[in-house]
């Protein structure tokens, strides 16, 4: 049923992420579908922003997504799951929608966003992912 699983993570709260690595590590155990992990770096918004970085800022936050990534997928994604690594940058939940095109995914997978007292809603990137993907999309609650 699901070929190719894009499962977006942020490494910024890898304890939050572990239910949906988890589930969509389990969906490409039965399907055996190929896993595509993501993060998204996000950019700086206005470009004035930008101006109180370094030049080289943004590419090196991207390399260091990038190696975070491979230590988390070596961690969390056990062998014999196919996987790819995919490091976005700019705005998270188009970011998830342009590769969710790329890679032909036909389940996105991504967590509801972190737990406290509006628990019952979905954070902003969920909800938009939601409305505007053209394929399946789970979402994740925490486990806790």
């Amino acid at each position: 049923m699901y070929r190719n699983i894009l499962v977006s993570v942020d490494l910024g709260d890898v304890e939050g992420e572990r239910a949906t690595i988890n589930t969509a590590v389990d969906y490409a155990k039965v399907f055996g579908a190929t896993l595509h992990v993501m993060t998204v770096v996000p950019d700086y918004g206005m470009s004035i922003v930008g101006g109180f970085f370094p030049k080289e800022h943004e590419k090196q936050a991207i390399q260091l997504a990038n190696e975070a990534l491979h230590r988390y997928t070596a961690e969390q994604v056990p062998e014999g799951v196919r996987h790819r690594h995919i490091v976005g940058h700019g705005s998270i939940y188009r970011e998830i929608l342009r590769y969710a095109g790329v890679v032909d995914a036909d389940l996105i997978v991504l967590s509801a966003g972190r737990s406290g007292p509006e628990d019952y809603l979905i954070g902003p990137n969920a909800a938009r992912v939601v409305r505007h993907a053209k394929t399946s999309v789970l979402v994740v609650r925490d486990e806790a």
